[in-house]
């Protein structure tokens, strides 16, 4: 290819698909609407997978300095009972550990390294075009790049998408219509922890010793109102680490970050000179903490794929075919523990001791595998 491939989004999925070509010596430019990611103060939980990618990126030692480690995983009743436990570290094994980190490091992480000149920010996408010989983007200053292949790799609302695809593909999520996610100071937590209840759910993970990210839907499908009086109003009578991390981020409404849960599912991720990765192709409900993780996992194997000698037209085609089934995969245990979320409470805690631990293990251990069969 003598044309730079043109990914559009700068997110994780950009990001790491710009650090893939990167270390393949192929040509590229990044285009990224915003100068600043609106949930970059926040955190993330990146679960085995993740960190392997991270590590074939080339990140290894930086992800281990700047994650928190998550060593295993409690699921609770609103009356704080323990339901069932998960050892992480001893599930995906010490190299791949799960970890939590904030986003901004993150990004960080992805982006060091980049050659001068191929981030671009501040200018969104409002064109695709393809011919035989090539694609363009046109952008909102009134530039147009050309390339050999468009990558969209922003977003739930992508672009390129909706451009070169002609579909939207977006669904509000089986699990809740919304959420609230926040950072606040650790109320004594050193895992990640969840709690269930009849109205909501909420969940936090140690970023450090110090501060925890957290996250808090309503339960069984229902909406989140973006008051944080909701939060107050639903988790009363939860566990003091519940209640305590509540008081905090009401108390400084700032620290709180609303937004819908949507999921999107298209029948195309490849047309042409044009392919959609992350996000932008398949995001799902965070209920196994996939969005990242895939996202990484695509941009290895795209850059693969086209470092390997595929043509971009091919290479699109190929990548699609290849990780369709792993994202399939993800988004059918998705759906199968969204549905589980809303059964009655009082069933929930009859047979999540029993069905736990499984559903976990169904859902991992295919991701564990790699490369992905």
């Amino acid at each position: 290819m003598t044309d730079p491939v043109l990914i559009i989004g700068g997110g994780i999925a950009g990001l790491a698909l710009a650090r893939a070509l990167h270390r393949h010596d192929i040509a590229f430019t990044l285009h990224e609407r915003r100068e600043h990611a609106a949930d970059a103060g926040l955190a993330i939980n990146l679960p085995g997978n993740a960190i392997s990618a991270l590590g074939r990126l080339g990140l290894g030692d930086e992800i281990a300095a700047a994650g928190h480690p998550v060593p295993r995983r409690e699921y609770r009743t609103a009356t704080g009972r323990l339901l069932f436990q998960v050892d992480e570290r001893a599930f995906w094994g010490a190299a791949a550990q799960p970890r939590c980190a904030r986003r901004a490091d993150l990004h960080r992480m992805l982006r060091a390294g980049l050659p001068e000149g191929t981030v671009h920010e501040g200018a969104g996408v409002t064109a695709v075009r393809q011919d035989p010989g090539g694609a363009e983007v046109e952008l909102a200053d009134g530039t147009t790049v050309r390339g050999s292949l468009v990558v969209g790799a922003d977003g739930v609302r992508s672009t390129v998408r909706r451009a070169a695809f002609g579909d939207d593909g977006i669904r509000a999520a089986l699990l809740s219509a919304a959420s609230f996610r926040f950072m606040a100071p650790n109320p004594g937590v050193d895992c990640w922890a969840a709690w269930a209840g009849t109205h909501g759910n909420f969940m936090l993970i140690p970023v450090s010793d110090g501060e925890v990210y957290g996250f808090a839907t309503a339960a069984r499908g229902g909406p989140t109102a973006p008051d944080p009086a909701w939060l107050a109003e639903t988790f009363a009578g939860f566990p003091d680490p519940v209640r305590q991390t509540v008081k905090a981020v009401t108390t400084d409404p700032a620290a709180l970050y609303h937004s819908p849960i949507e999921e999107v599912r298209v029948a195309r991720w490849a047309q042409g000179r044009a392919v959609l990765i992350g996000d932008a192709a398949h995001a799902t409900a965070p209920v196994w903490a996939q969005g990242a993780a895939l996202a990484l996992e695509d941009a290895e194997v795209l850059a693969g794929l086209l470092a390997g000698g595929a043509g971009p037209v091919a290479a699109a085609a190929e990548f699609e075919r290849v990780r369709r089934p792993r994202v399939t995969h993800v988004q059918t245990q998705t759906d199968r523990f969204s549905r589980s979320a809303a059964l009655p409470g009082w069933l929930r805690a009859v047979t999540a001791p029993l069905a736990g631990k499984a559903s976990y293990r169904a859902a991992y251990g295919p991701l564990r595998e790699w490369p992905a069969r």
